[in-house]
């Protein structure tokens, strides 16, 4: 077996999605001792902003009159799409920036789409994947920033109904409680959702573990 692992944040020490996407992990190695786990971290190497309008420009272009960048976007998208179909499960790690989906995570999206087996196909149709977000206030129904989450509605769009995953989601929010002295009042709020957050990692990455029985 084998999983796929993408992270999104800028951060690669106390980050919050990928404290949580490192329980979900671990609970899929506790199924699969010793099998591998690919990774791509898209948040430190960050894909070519250029790569997605070269690679679609590509699509409307002779193969024999494509420039090197063209080619490159191409293999790119492509090698994008291999990671996905090759892993048994995945694991996505994507924070709320600004109030939107992170411009890596966009870019990425964008790029698979321009791949022949994932333009408007359910390529991943069944396969378990986890979805780890985050946000750094709070978005649900009745905070005053109810609506503000314009990341996770978009991310279940695509990764569910679009690429037609299995789609699990584990979500915490408050993380800049303890960081945002305008937050102190909501310490033990923040508190419970972490660890509510980390309890459901481990239950989705026993989900993501466990072998599918056959139909």
């Amino acid at each position: 077996m084998t999983l796929f692992r993408l992270d999104a944040s800028i951060r690669t020490h106390g980050s919050a999605s990928r404290e949580i996407a490192d329980i979900v992990e671990a609970e899929w190695l506790a199924a699969h001792p010793g099998d591998p786990i690919e990774r791509r971290h898209i948040g430190v190497d960050a894909l070519p902003a250029t790569a997605w309008a070269a690679a679609v420009t590509a699509g409307t272009t002779a193969p024999e009159e494509h420039t090197a960048e063209q080619r490159a976007a191409l293999a790119l998208a492509a090698t994008l799409v291999d990671e996905l179909l090759a892993a048994d499960a995945v694991l996505f790690a994507v924070p709320l920036y600004n109030y939107g989906v992170s411009q890596h995570f966009k870019t990425y999206v964008d790029l698979v789409s321009t791949d022949q087996r994932a333009f408007g196909e359910p390529f991943l149709a069944g396969k378990r994947v986890v979805l780890v977000t985050v946000r750094g206030g709070a978005y649900g129904g009745g905070t005053p920033r109810e609506g503000w989450d314009h990341a996770t509605p978009y991310l279940r769009r695509i990764i569910a109904d679009c690429w037609g995953a299995d789609l699990t989601v584990v979500e915490r929010e408050f993380t800049l409680v303890g960081v945002n002295p305008a937050l102190d009042p909501f310490t033990d709020q923040a508190a419970t959702m972490h660890a509510e957050a980390l309890q459901a990692a481990r239950e989705a990455g026993r989900a993501l573990g466990a072998v599918p029985v056959p139909a």
